[in-house]
């Protein structure tokens, strides 16, 4: 057993597998070796939705982290960093230069649709094509872990009510959400496997208002097919947290993806399906990548 003894780290909550037993961690730096908190205080959550839940939880777990046993990269597994939540909001037509490659308006007003929170998959986990899609499509995109009870919060405090940020992929069955069920997009976003996140939560005190401003790109079979800036998202992180706040209340663990850059497949002439057997790395600065397998039911 080694004590992780850090004096400077950025905190990165994961979940991770290891002997056998799943739990949650802080990440020491990206990819690299793991703080085992809940062995250094018992007291802990062993899940991210309950430590979310706990008054104080991030907190004692970066606390926890100092004296906590290390666990070795090449021991552990890392899961997605929250499954279970109650809700998984998404936004739409939220970067400005996507709007630009649909010849779409800029939204005067966010757009919000939703995943169902079983759609929630693993890093590295295989992303399954089910036969009746026959358009399956890519889309990185940054995600909001909500980390407090928020209603009608103002932007001024919104922040406040983040408990941190991680990477998502929206993958969308394009056939379903646009041309079946009757226009709805339902659907068409949330079968099973359809929202790869992770590798970590980067809590906002660490990362705060420099999200902003950070590279997203998304890559398939190794090629970059999406690269853009989140300086191009419509509406911001405190805008998005504010309205969806006024119509229900977002409780901690919920995940609000933020809408994704240019370059998806349905755009592109011809158009770029994901096929069985493709791999997709979907990308953040200062979060991470996660890589998932495209595999045909």
């Amino acid at each position: 057993v080694v004590v992780a003894a850090v004096v400077a780290f950025i905190m990165r909550l994961v979940t991770f597998v290891e002997g056998g037993n799943q739990r949650v961690g802080v990440e020491l730096s990206d990819g690299g070796d793991i703080a085992d908190i809940t062995k250094a205080d018992t007291s802990l959550p062993t899940t991210m939705l309950a430590l979310l839940q706990k008054e104080g939880g991030v907190a004692a777990a970066k606390a926890a982290t100092a004296s906590a046993p290390v666990v070795k990269k090449a021991d552990a597994t890392l899961k997605a960093p929250i499954e279970g939540c109650e809700k998984v909001i998404c936004i739409g037509m939220n970067y400005v230069d996507h709007c630009t490659e649909q010849n779409m308006p800029v939204p005067t007003e966010p757009v919000v649709f939703n995943k169902f929170a079983s759609t929630i998959t693993d890093p590295g986990a295989p992303i399954i094509c089910p036969p009746e899609c026959k358009k399956l499509d890519f889309e990185v995109e940054l995600a909001i872990v909500v980390g407090k009870n928020a209603k009608r919060v103002k932007k001024a405090d919104a922040m406040g009510y983040v408990a941190g940020f991680t990477v998502a992929h929206d993958v969308s069955a394009r056939d379903w959400q646009l041309e079946r069920n009757g226009g709805q997009w339902l659907m068409g976003k949330t079968m099973d496997t359809f929202a790869p996140i992770g590798p970590a939560i980067v809590t906002t005190d660490e990362i705060g208002d420099s999200i902003h401003n950070k590279k997203i790109c998304c890559r398939l079979n190794g090629e970059t097919v999406q690269d853009s800036n989140t300086n191009q998202l419509v509406f911001d992180v405190p805008t998005i947290i504010e309205w969806c706040s006024a119509m229900v209340t977002l409780k901690p663990g919920d995940l609000i993806l933020t809408g994704t850059p240019p370059g998806v497949g349905c755009f592109r002439t011809p158009p770029l399906w994901l096929k069985d057997g493709d791999s997709v790395d979907c990308e953040i600065e200062g979060i991470g990548s996660i890589t998932n397998p495209v595999k045909n039911e």
